[in-house]
């Protein structure tokens, strides 16, 4: 029996990337997985074809979950088709590289939306169900540069570590009714979107690292399933770094 047999999960930003990953791994211990995506459904279409190769049921619900009305949609749209949802991964998010004395107004905010207001949405609408049960799941995927910051990324590393700060009162809200809140806080992923201006670049932030590499998809989604499963029963507001060793804690 998979850890997570016969749960179903919503998967924010699941389309691609680590999200995809999660959202396999998911499947593939036994839970039914919606995958809340902005991207078309087209390209959902791959990571729907892992959850239906697993036995389980796949659900596409586009979503933008910066925008309320469309966060309401998506979690009703989940409890018609699979009639609960056990665990929640707030996994969108979005960055881009851009020096402080630079940043646009409109992109602090767009980051801020996504990552940060994205994470309160999912978890606003998707608590009161999992708290009429007294049980459920939110793992929120934050970074480490919510730990430590990063040059040129601000908005991003505000983000994340608002993502962290909230985990932390969220879990402290709702732990005695059931719901466990925890994060993840992986470190540099081999997931195309690292706004890395140079091979040179690259390669200087790889060896910044005590690993020496980047680490893959594949290496963050376990770590999920860990926190989304039974066996985490006594992490509450934890944030657990797969990181290459770029955070000690």
């Amino acid at each position: 029996m998979g850890k997570l047999e016969g749960k179903a999960a919503v998967v924010t930003g699941g389309a691609r990337g680590i999200g995809r990953e999660i959202v396999a791994a998911f499947a593939a211990e036994g839970a039914d997985v919606a995958v809340a995506d902005v991207l078309p459904k087209g390209e959902a279409a791959p990571v729907l074809a892992d959850v239906e190769r697993a036995g389980r049921r796949g659900l596409y619900v586009r979503t933008d979950v910066s925008r309320e009305d469309e966060v309401r949609s998506m979690v009703d749209a989940v409890l018609e088709t699979f009639g609960r949802i056990d665990v929640l991964v707030n996994n969108a998010g979005v960055l881009s590289l851009v020096p402080l004395e630079e940043m646009p107004v409109e992109e602090w905010d767009r980051v801020l939306s996504i990552n940060l207001r994205g994470t309160f949405l999912c978890c606003r609408f998707v608590l009161p169900h999992m708290l009429g049960r007294g049980e459920g799941r939110i793992v929120n995927v934050a970074s480490q540069l919510g730990q430590i910051g990063a040059p040129e990324l601000a908005h991003y590393s505000a983000s994340k570590g608002g993502v962290i700060a909230f985990t932390k009162a969220l879990a402290r809200e709702v732990a005695a009714r059931g719901v466990l809140v925890n994060a993840v806080a992986p470190g540099p992923i081999s997931t195309g979107i690292m706004p890395l201006q140079s091979d040179g670049q690259e390669e200087a932030l790889k060896n910044s690292l005590p690993i020496k590499r980047f680490g893959e998809v594949g290496e963050v989604a376990p770590t999920v399933v860990f926190l989304a499963s039974a066996d985490a029963s006594y992490y509450v507001g934890q944030t657990l770094g797969p990181n290459g060793g770029d955070v000690m804690l």
